[in-house]
């Protein structure tokens, strides 16, 4: 139902703070009500246009309101919405399909669920039913979840809230070159935050890992990305301890990379993928993906009341061939080096942005002091005064210093230098 007249910010953080569990924080001193949105734009309750630079943390990848995405909703919509996958619909099995052609290597059957967080969890029970074993690896400041396992291999101190998280879970080292956690330089260091996966194998587990789950990129990290050649170094030491690698594509799926998944950028083919958000490009989806060979272990019954309903299949669908249609791949990899480009000049007039990392659309730009201490609460007055000059960017990292660009993949050249000229003016602005 669709409101004559929207409430305003005040109100909504009155009821929010009556209703909602206080768990649930929020951007900004002065936030905004959100009531439209048109592809790369947004409009607040004030009519007040915004460009988009966050996506909704990677949802939106095709644009809010995509018409060709939505009509193709509402037709689904008005004929059937939902029997659970215990019923034979089509849509769901035409999505598994085009995943099977557009997913990387032998990954070719699909479970789908509603969250990102499904996805890592059952990708996770799929890795133990495969390999019988139980314990698993995971990455420092990675994200993967909220349920009690999936918080238990994220690695980022501020969404640990379970005080009592699984056992049987290690951590690695992140390739954070920028602040590498063993004081090494790339690439000197012959990827050793790689190689010091198999010293945790071999002195911290039993020597049987059923899995290692990382993000090709971590988002919440502070879009850290790896060098290279790290995922095939890693794959390798797996490999030989018989450990499977989950690729956690949630944030970095569906051509946000300028690939359609950001570990093709790494030449790796994962043993299980997971994916969520830009799937749906709104609508509650996820998966979790496995060659043949694995999945066909998963045989006991399993089921999810809403994964891969008429509806969200329908959208999944819309977004993977609205983005070979459009050549949103092309859009992410021309934006995203423009945007670099742009933030690289940035750096040389203001300082405080200490490194910038990504691919494609994810880039990051890490906010220092000239001690090269973060600098969230410049961050914080930045992003306040872009919000208040009609952008929304994102921010993120382990101290909150990160300032993260993931706009929709349908952002033209025009859009990136008016982000870019307004930063600019605020940097100029606000810090000295």
């Amino acid at each position: 139902m669709s409101l004559e007249k929207p409430i305003g910010p005040e109100a909504i953080l009155e009821k929010k703070k009556k209703y909602i569990m206080p768990c649930l924080a929020h951007f900004y001193k002065e936030p905004r009500q959100f009531v439209k949105g048109d592809m790369q734009f947004l409009y607040d309750s004030e009519g007040r246009k915004y460009l988009d630079m966050f996506a909704g943390v990677s949802v939106m990848n095709c644009g809010h309101c995509n018409p060709e995405i939505l009509e193709n909703v509402v037709k689904q919509v008005q004929s059937l919405q939902h029997v659970c996958n215990i019923y034979l619909t089509e849509n769901f099995v035409n999505l598994a399909e085009k995943l099977a052609e557009v997913t990387p290597g032998d990954l070719q059957k699909t479970f789908f669920c509603s969250t990102g967080t499904e996805a890592n969890e059952g990708a996770m029970l799929l890795a133990s039913i495969y390999t019988g074993n139980d314990e698993f690896i995971s990455l420092r400041n990675g994200l993967h979840g909220r349920t009690k396992l999936t918080m238990s291999v994220t690695g980022i101190q501020m969404w640990r809230t379970d005080p009592h998280p699984c056992g049987g879970i290690h951590f690695a080292p992140n390739a954070y070159c920028y602040r590498c956690p063993l004081g090494k330089k790339y690439p000197e260091c012959d990827l050793a935050c790689a190689n010091a996966v198999e010293d945790l194998i071999k002195y911290s587990t039993s020597g049987h890992p059923a899995a290692m789950i990382a993000e090709p990129i971590q988002g919440n990290a502070g879009i850290v990305t790896p060098p290279k050649g790290y995922f095939k170094r890693v794959k390798e030491i797996l490999e030989k301890y018989n450990a499977l690698l989950i690729i956690d594509e949630v944030q970095t799926g569906f051509a946000r990379t300028g690939k359609m998944f950001a570990i093709e950028n790494f030449d790796v083919v994962p043993d299980i993928m997971t994916m969520a958000k830009a799937l749906g490009n709104g609508a509650p989806i996820s998966a979790f993906t496995a060659s043949a060979k694995i999945a066909d272990t998963y045989t006991k019954p399993g089921a999810s009341t809403l994964g891969g309903n008429p509806v969200s299949s329908i959208a999944g669908l819309s977004v993977i061939n609205y983005i070979q249609k459009h050549n949103l791949m092309q859009n992410a990899q021309e934006r995203g080096q423009q945007l670099y480009d742009g933030l690289v000049e940035l750096q040389k007039k203001h300082p405080i942005i200490g490194d910038i990392r990504g691919l494609g659309l994810m880039r990051g730009a890490e906010f220092v002091h000239a001690d090269k201490s973060p600098a969230p609460e410049e961050l914080d007055m930045v992003l306040e005064e872009m919000k208040d000059r009609g952008f929304i960017i994102g921010k993120n990292g382990i101290e909150r210093n990160v300032m993260a660009f993931q706009p929709p993949l349908v952002v033209t050249e025009e859009d990136i230098n008016s982000v870019l000229n307004a930063l600019d003016d605020v940097l100029t602005k606000l810090i000295k």
